[in-house]
Formats: structure tokens, sequence, C-alpha cells
């Protein structure tokens, strides 16, 4: 593990003029106070991407894709490729968000394959574990995960690990407005690096960084980055206003 994480999933808001005028802010905020202990990551829409990678060029902030297709090219209609990502200048990509796993039906059988792609491809990872309510209601928790990271992971080698990172959103706190307590948080998180451990070699979990996501906000965002076992947060509505997001990485370094 390295720096903390905070990274900000925008999803599917921002126009290019909306996009350029939150990094700008950002810039100028980091620019007044660098960021010793935390790295800081944007996930734009694919249309934002160019411009909010060239806006960031000499800026230590980091640009990532909020998705990618599985397949390097070819008559995919809509899609976009990992070749694409990196030429709009982004370096990091999203990859098993929930909202990808409900609405667009991605199995651990397909995300397996976009991970394979992206490390080949040189991006870094950011792959999302989590639990439905139904599936914590039921004391599945601890199943799902470590389900969802032994397949996710399937063939990834040692080596690789170093350019990817885990997101643990519990699906029933994203844009729910409900959070997991830091408690219930660090939990999974220390169960998770167990899990890598047991896949890997011992001390494996302890390497990679493990971020939490679900309903980050300026008001728990330290009681979460505080935990033992958390490494960051990917942030999703708190990131689209400037001072949220930026009041969490000021909550990321007072932990660093």
């Amino acid at each position: 593990m390295g720096k903390n994480i905070i990274a900000g999933n925008w999803k599917m808001f921002k126009t290019n003029s909306e996009a350029l005028s939150l990094v700008k802010q950002l810039k100028t905020k980091l620019n007044k106070k660098k960021t010793e202990d935390t790295l800081v990551i944007v996930c734009p829409p694919f249309t934002a991407l160019s411009k909010v990678s060239e806006e960031l060029k000499n800026s230590k902030m980091g640009v990532g894709a909020q998705n990618m297709f599985v397949e390097e090219e070819g008559a995919y209609t809509g899609e976009i490729s990992p070749a694409m990502i990196k030429s709009a200048g982004a370096k990091y990509v999203i990859i098993g968000h929930s909202e990808r796993r409900r609405y667009f039906k991605e199995d651990e059988k397909l995300i397996n394959k976009k991970i394979k792609l992206a490390l080949k491809h040189k991006l870094k990872v950011i792959f999302c574990v989590g639990e439905t309510l139904e599936e914590r209601k039921q004391n599945l928790t601890q199943d799902i995960i470590a389900n969802q990271i032994e397949w996710g992971l399937k063939g990834i080698k040692i080596p690789e690990l170093k350019n990817v990172v885990i997101a643990y959103e519990p699906v029933w706190a994203i844009g729910t407005g409900k959070t997991a307590t830091p408690k219930q948080a660090q939990e999974v998180h220390a169960f998770l690096r167990v899990v890598l451990d047991a896949l890997y070699t011992d001390g494996t979990g302890k390497k990679m960084s493990i971020l939490y996501g679900g309903s980050v906000k300026p008001d728990n965002a330290l009681g979460l980055l505080s935990q033992q076992d958390i490494d960051g947060a990917l942030v999703g509505g708190a990131c689209l206003v400037a001072k949220d997001f930026w009041k969490i990485i000021q909550a990321s370094e007072k932990v660093g």
C-alpha cells in the first residue's frame, strides 16, 4: 500500500463544460494545498475524458474511465476499448461496479475478462465488489465477497496485483443515503485481506489498496477513513461538488 486513494466516480453526470469547471476548481484547491498522503483520481464520462485529461496533464490528479468493453476492437457499436481509454489520457478504469452488474448483467466471468484485458493494456484497475441488502440480511456477505474476488481475479498473477485496487461497495449503500458503519466497513475490508492471502500468499492482502464506496460524504468520511484496513474511498454523488469532494480529500489527509 502507498498513499490513500480518493477516487470520484461521476457516473452519467457532467457535460464537457461542466466537467472542465469541476476539475479546474479541484486543481485550484490542490495547487493551494498539496496533498502529501492522498492520490486523487477523477472518473468522468467517456465524452469528457480527453478534455479532463488535458486539463489535468501537469497535475498530480489521476484520470480514470468508468467502464471498458471486453474486446480490443471490432464491430461493437457504442463500446469503448482499453486503447481508446489510454489514447484519451486515462490511466485507470473502474470494473465490476454494481450498476454494471445490475443494469447490464455483467457477471464474474465477464468482469474477469475485462480485468485481464485492462491489465494487458497497462491500465490500472479499480475492481468493485459488494453485496446486496438481501444478501447481507441472509449473512451471505463473506460468501458473496469471497466469490467475487476469487472469480474476478482468476488467472491474475501476483505481480499484476500492483495495478489493481479493490473497492468494497455494499450495493445497499450506493446512492441510497445509507452507509456502512465504520465498524461494518472495517470488518469486510479486513476479511478481504484474508481472502487475498488465501488466494495468493500471506501478506498479499496487506499490500493491496482497498477502498470503501457507498454514500461517502464529508460528514462520514473521517470515521470511515480512520479504520485500519480502509485505504481510501470511491466516491459517488459527493464527488460532483468540488467543495464536498475536497472535504473528503482533506479527511484522507488527516488520517494519512
